[in-house]
């Protein structure tokens, strides 16, 4: 390959790298042309882009890109795929669904939410992230909580008082 070839190849997996809010490293050696077409088909309904790449390029276009993800390097070996997502956690529940009939895809390392994790037993952890929108919906609930509680009460007692005060005007 011509190294003309190699920089475009790089200039556009650091686009990808940081236009991209997650990404994981995977190994889908050894899929045959159908199950590779499967798994192709399933990252393309739940908007994941699949990309086979050569390690040094991806490593040469994770040095350029502005996402801090030196700890990916040691993941960089054999065979791999990337899936780029805007979701953080459909990766891997794809990974661990297709898994379940195929020997592959197999979770070499992740890039969610900033943070990295390394290993196809950090898969369970990753099925269980939240996006930030997710925690900030969550915490927004906790907040509200309390004050639906207050107003509840408050509306229920406004009810008892008047219920009191009826009883009260009967027996006159």
């Amino acid at each position: 390959m011509k190294s003309s070839d190699k920089k475009v190849i790089i200039n556009n997996l650091q686009e990808q790298i940081d236009s991209y809010s997650h990404f994981y490293l995977a190994d889908i050696s050894g899929l045959n042309a159908e199950d590779t077409s499967d798994l192709r088909r399933l990252c393309f309904k739940q908007e994941v882009k699949l990309v086979v790449v050569k390690n040094t390029l991806l490593r040469k276009a994770l040095e350029s890109s502005e996402k801090n993800a030196e700890e990916l390097y040691d993941a960089l070996k054999g065979n791999t795929s990337v899936m780029f997502t805007e979701n953080g956690s459909a990766p891997a529940k794809l990974i661990k669904d297709f898994s379940k009939k195929h020997e592959k895809p197999v979770l070499k390392a992740a890039y969610v939410e900033e943070s990295i994790y390394m290993g196809a037993d950090q898969l369970d952890v990753l099925v269980a992230v939240k996006s930030k929108n997710e925690l900030i919906a969550d915490v927004v609930a906790l907040l509200q909580s309390p004050m639906n509680t207050l107003l509840s009460q408050l509306k229920s007692g406004g009810n008892t008082i008047h219920g009191v005060l009826d009883t009260l005007k009967e027996k006159e």
